[in-house]
């Protein structure tokens, strides 16, 4: 088609769509004065806003099909060269999901489709718009999936499975080359992250799972979530924390703004299961835990897991009663252990190797003094309650430091005449 053809057929369907549905002639009659006037990057931000919102933009066209679908192939791509390239992944990325929920392509080949072409110009596209195209394909993949209802043990289902594991990992050393002060950097992280979450929430494990979701909430606009959505988010994210492997950082989860739309909900006791254990509380967390017993006993995860929890919860206490006392006086009894972390004496030894051995801590245990000596605790993110002693300390310490400057101020005159 020539240039004029391209921008005849164009105006076109944005003037008849503009008819055929009244209540959205607004929007189309802007798409068209920004398509008249040649303004792209307007005529982009404003498509993807529009196709961001299917619940009351996406309707069908007179011959019955996805509006989306029409809008992509009969205005956008036919421009593609002049658009950003990142902005026109991401409609197409609305657009393909789009389709999901349109009954003659539920089965996702059309979708795929979109994406698919689109990766054709790599090239073209940059390392972002790519990455970030590759990323909503492997999703689209994992949704299909998930609504076909099809046993992940089935074939079909583990190579497809594969094959979105080995996009994800080849494009995470890619996403390790964008600098993160590249414009729009966080939309691609976004969907990277997202595509890996709800990989590792098919296939685990939870701390795996964690880790990339923690991330996608790092760079994600919660707000651009639907209250389903971002309720699910909250209760799979609290759920890894406290039962994957290795997951000891449960300021981190707690301090997160993903966990709010779980207030006042009968998930909340997740919340104040991860609050009591970042406090290391453990007669709190267990005071939570036997409230809730019959609500946990509904969670899978948090019965299948239950003793590695209860050990979490344990080492987290010593944690934090070393990061409770001043850095000079971090030589604990095995008696003080006892009775903070609610073990007997004779398992303290266990629960202090056990906590070198994951390197929570660091020092010299002395079996015969029964002492350990802590030189190091692990970072971690800290509440407003711990980050308010902390300042307290931090204060002392500069008392201190100004009172050992005053004093070799006041003695150094006498130490250099002698």
């Amino acid at each position: 088609m020539s240039p004029v053809d391209i921008t005849t057929a164009a105006l076109e369907h944005l003037e008849s769509m503009s008819t055929l549905h009244p209540d959205l002639s607004e929007p189309y009659q802007n798409l068209l004065g920004l398509y008249q006037r040649k303004l792209w990057h307007q005529l982009t931000m404003s498509t993807l806003h529009f196709v961001s919102n299917p619940s009351t933009t996406l309707r069908t066209t007179a011959e019955g099909t996805n509006s989306y679908l029409a809008l992509f192939h009969k205005v956008i791509l036919p421009i593609d060269k002049k658009l950003n390239q990142l902005t026109l992944a991401r409609i197409a990325s609305a657009v393909s999901f789009s389709l999901l929920d349109d009954p003659p392509y539920k089965d996702g080949v059309a979708a795929r489709a979109i994406l698919e072409n689109l990766l054709e110009n790599r090239d073209r596209l940059g390392p972002s718009a790519a990455l970030h195209a590759d990323s909503r394909l492997g999703l689209l993949g994992l949704t299909v999936l998930a609504r076909s209802g099809e046993a992940l043990t089935t074939e079909s289902s583990i190579k497809a499975l594969e094959a979105t594991k080995e996009s994800i990992n080849k494009n995470r050393s890619v996403l390790a080359e964008l600098a993160d002060t590249e414009s729009e950097a966080a939309v691609v992280h976004s969907a990277f992250y997202e595509t890996a979450m709800t990989y590792r929430k098919a296939v685990g494990p939870p701390e795996a799972y964690y880790r990339e979701a923690i991330q996608y909430v790092a760079y994600t606009s919660l707000s651009d979530l639907s209250q389903e959505d971002r309720y699910n988010l909250a209760t799979d994210l609290s759920l890894a924390a406290l039962t994957g492997e290795g997951v000891f950082n449960f300021g981190e989860v707690v301090t997160a703004s993903a966990l709010q739309c779980l207030e006042g909900t009968d998930l909340y006791y997740l919340v104040e299961l991860l609050s009591a254990g970042a406090r290391g509380d453990v007669l709190g967390f267990q005071r939570v835990a036997d409230a809730h017993a019959a609500a946990i006993q509904m969670q899978p995860s948090l019965v299948s897991r239950a003793e590695a929890v209860k050990e979490k919860i344990t080492l987290l206490a010593l944690v934090n009663m070393v990061f409770e006392r001043p850095s000079l006086e971090r030589t604990l009894s095995f008696e003080d252990i006892a009775d903070r972390v609610a073990v007997p004496l004779d398992q303290v030894e266990w629960v202090i190797m056990r906590a070198l051995s994951l390197k929570l801590i660091k020092g010299t245990m002395d079996q015969v003094e029964q002492t350990v000596d802590v030189t190091w605790v692990m970072p971690r993110v800290l509440d407003n309650k711990q980050m308010s002693e902390l300042a307290t300390r931090f204060g002392e310490w500069a008392v201190k430091v100004s009172k050992t400057k005053d004093y070799m101020l006041e003695h150094t005159g006498a130490l250099l005449n002698q």
